[in-house]
C-alpha cells in the first residue's frame, strides 16, 4: 500500500490518535498536515512528512485561511481527517449554554467546517477519503455527557448524509467509533471523574477501562491502522459506516 502524492490534513493531529494517525498516513507517503490550537505542540512533533499549521477548529475564518494556506503548500486535501474534540462530562442540569456552544463548536462545527473546506479541492481529484473520529458516545450516549454525546451523533449524521451526496463517486465517507483509547484524554478524566464520583484515581481508571468490552484500553495505533484500511485497496464500498473499536458489541 502507498499513499505517494496524496495529501492528508488531520485536526487535533499533535498528540493522541490523530498524531497516530498522521504518522502512520506518512508512513505509507503521504504528506499530512496536522492542525491544532497550539503551535508548539505541533513543533515538536513536525517532521518525517507531518507539516505544522496552527488552526481553531471552532473558528471557521481560521478553518477556512488555514485549510487554503495547506493547499497551497501541498495540494488538494484527499484524506480529511476531522479529529479534534473536546472530551468533557457534565450533568444536563449543569449544563450552561456557553459549555454545550464549546463541546460543539470544537466537536460538531469544527468537523462541519474541516470537511467543506477540504472539499473544495478534494472534487477536483479522482480519489479521497473523509474518516471522521467520532466515538462509541455517538452510536449508544454516554451516561453524564450529553453535550458531548450529542455532539459525537451530530458527526456520524453528517458522515451519512455527505455519503448519500456522493454516492457513486471517488469519494467515500466514514466515522470511526473508539471506545476508550490510551491518551492524555484518558488521563485528564481520571481526576475528572474520580472527584465526579467520588472514587480514587485508580477506580476511575478501571471504571473506563471496564467500559471497553474487552477490558483493556485501545492503543492509538488501532484507530490509525483503520484509518490505514479505509484508505487501502478495496476499501471504496466501505461507505457512510460507523465503524466500532471497542473490543466488542454495543
Amino acid at each position: 500500500m502507498t499513499l505517494n502524492g496524496k495529501h492528508a490534513l488531520i485536526t487535533g493531529g499533535g498528540s493522541g490518535i490523530g498524531l497516530a494517525i498522521a504518522r502512520a498516513l506518512a508512513g505509507v507517503g503521504a504528506e499530512v498536515t496536522i492542525t491544532g490550537r497550539r503551535e508548539s505542540v505541533l513543533q515538536n512533533v513536525a517532521g518525517n512528512g507531518l507539516y505544522p499549521l496552527a488552526m481553531d477548529v471552532s473558528d471557521e475564518a481560521q478553518v477556512v485561511s488555514g485549510v487554503a494556506r495547506a493547499v497551497a503548500e501541498r495540494g488538494p486535501v484527499q484524506i480529511c481527517i476531522p479529529n479534534a474534540g473536546i472530551a468533557e462530562g457534565r450533568a444536563v442540569h449543569k449544563t450552561d449554554a456557553a459549555f454545550w456552544r464549546k463541546v460543539m463548536g470544537t466537536n460538531l462545527d469544527g468537523a462541519f467546517y474541516t470537511v467543506r473546506e477540504c472539499l473544495g479541492g478534494m472534487r477536483g481529484t479522482d480519489w479521497g477519503r473523509v474518516i471522521a473520529i467520532s466515538s462509541i458516545a455517538g452510536l449508544k450516549g454516554l451516561k453524564g455527557a450529553a453535550a458531548y454525546s450529542a455532539s459525537k451523533h451530530g458527526m456520524i449524521g453528517l458522515i451519512r448524509a455527505l455519503s448519500e451526496d456522493y454516492l457513486g463517486t471517488p469519494f467515500t465517507f466514514n466515522a470511526i467509533c473508539p471506545g476508550y483509547v490510551d491518551t492524555e484524554i484518558v488521563s485528564r478524566n481520571v481526576t475528572a471523574i474520580s472527584e465526579r464520583a467520588g472514587v480514587s484515581e485508580d477506580e476511575a481508571r478501571a471504571m473506563m477501562v471496564s467500559a471497553n468490552r474487552h477490558n483493556r484500553l485501545i492503543a492509538p495505533d488501532e484507530v490509525a491502522q483503520a484509518v490505514l484500511w479505509l484508505c487501502g485497496p478495496g476499501s471504496q464500498s466501505i461507505n457512510g459506516q460507523a465503524i466500532e473499536i471497542a473490543g466488542g458489541q454495543f
